[in-house]
């Protein structure tokens, strides 16, 4: 059974489980997703999701094409940032997606929202705007309201493509941009903060001892958001759940024990 203690220092309240490994943040992720998934349809005929990059989504993608039950064609795929790669690139987190999970489930390809890299970094996030102001309906001054937004974190902090002292950190006028990382010579294609905290959930899966002291300097520090990016994961009216393994969480004062 997962352990919770919520009682590390953040802006917003979250709900903290620390699980014993990788497959089991994997099996809890998928839960919530199953979860959401079957409320959102039942209220509004679909549900919506932004999708994390990296590698910790392979086992929850492994988890996900177990859901035979789950109904596939009211589903919405997103994600919440891109490589400015082809799509058919070993590095895209599309391609990541649909080779371990979109290519295993009957999801029309209507469906599948991805960033199309093809047209370049800035007109790729201008393209993943409209897309999302058409699928959304949104007005000039609307935020789209995921059902659900998965985010992962790098041993830097951050998360998306909102790295430490990048100039995304400071856009809240714009949904989607592109984002100079400079210390990986590169632009990333991101959603913003004001997206990802306007989503009805949000759920954090980390893991690995590589993450462990992010982890504590994220949850311990007072708000350092230009160096800790995760720190700006602020739902304004929804959830926040972190799923961490115990390699992850190793640098938690009482976190050492089984979960």
């Amino acid at each position: 059974m997962p352990s919770t203690q919520p009682t590390y220092r953040h802006t917003t309240p979250l709900k903290l489980h620390i699980l014993a490994d990788v497959p089991a943040v994997a099996v809890a992720t998928t839960r919530h997703i199953r979860a959401r998934a079957s409320s959102a349809i039942a209220i509004s005929g679909q549900f919506t999701i932004a999708l994390s990059g990296g590698e910790t989504p392979k086992a929850v993608f492994a988890e996900l094409i177990k859901e035979h039950d789950l109904n596939w064609s009211k589903v919405h795929v997103f994600w919440g940032d891109e490589r400015c790669v082809a799509y058919t690139h070993p590095d895209s987190n599309y391609r990541l997606a649909h080779d371990h999970f979109l290519s295993h489930v009957p999801i029309p390809k209507a469906n599948i929202h991805r960033v199309q890299t093809e047209l370049g970094a800035k007109p790729a996030a201008e393209a993943y705007t409209d897309e999302l102001r058409a699928h959304f309906k949104l007005d000039d001054h609307s935020l789209p309201r995921f059902d659900m937004v998965l985010l992962g974190m790098g041993d830097d902090g951050h998360t998306a493509s909102l790295f430490p002292y990048t100039a995304a950190l400071q856009n809240s006028q714009q949904l989607v941009v592109s984002n100079a990382v400079a210390k990986l010579g590169a632009n990333r294609i991101t959603m913003t903060y004001p997206v990802l905290n306007a989503a009805a959930w949000v759920i954090v899966h980390i893991c690995g001892q590589g993450k462990s002291a992010a982890v504590k300097a994220v949850l311990d520090s007072p708000p350092q958001v230009e160096r800790l990016p995760m720190q700006g994961i602020r739902p304004m009216h929804g959830e926040l759940v972190w799923l961490v393994d115990q390699a992850a969480a190793a640098a938690l004062d009482g976190a050492a024990g089984p979960a």
